[in-house]
């Protein structure tokens, strides 16, 4: 299982998914262009001394991603036709989260072979990405027993 962020904006963000990775063994797939320096103080801050500890790969573009993966896209979404409690994760799925500021434009949308979201009370938006993966990342590998021994 690998997460992947598209885009991403806000570096504190990127920097606590990292960590996150870095922590229960998750490689990550971090697609550009940045909305930031990639070695932007505020991420290296959220994210500490745990980025030497996660296995990253840069993609130059959307294109580019496509051309490597090698699972199922499973993208989380506040459009998603299926919720993730009642999704069955794969241990090869890469979780991809969108932009903070804009989610995904509609091709990468349409190209994710899955769409989940997380069930919220009405009338609230959206978690911020950092959550959302933790509790995607958190139920998949509790449904694939790859939790960190």
């Amino acid at each position: 299982m690998r997460l992947a962020l598209y885009e991403p904006d806000i570096p504190q963000n990127t920097g606590a998914i990292l960590r996150l990775a870095a922590c229960l063994g998750v490689a990550v797939d971090l697609i550009e262009p940045f909305g930031f320096p990639f070695d932007d103080r505020r991420m290296r801050r959220a994210g500490m001394d745990y980025l030497d500890q996660v296995e990253i790969r840069r993609h130059p573009s959307w294109p580019a991603f496509l051309a490597a993966r090698t699972g199922q896209i499973v993208l989380l979404t506040t459009q998603g036709d299926r919720t993730l409690p009642g999704f069955g994760f794969e241990p090869a799925d890469i979780l991809l989260l969108g932009r903070e500021s804009a989610g995904v434009p509609p091709a990468v949308h349409e190209a994710a072979d899955m769409r989940l979201r997380i069930p919220m009370r009405p009338g609230l938006r959206s978690l911020n990405i950092a959550l959302a993966a933790t509790l995607a990342l958190g139920e998949g590998l509790r449904q694939i027993n790859a939790w960190p021994e």
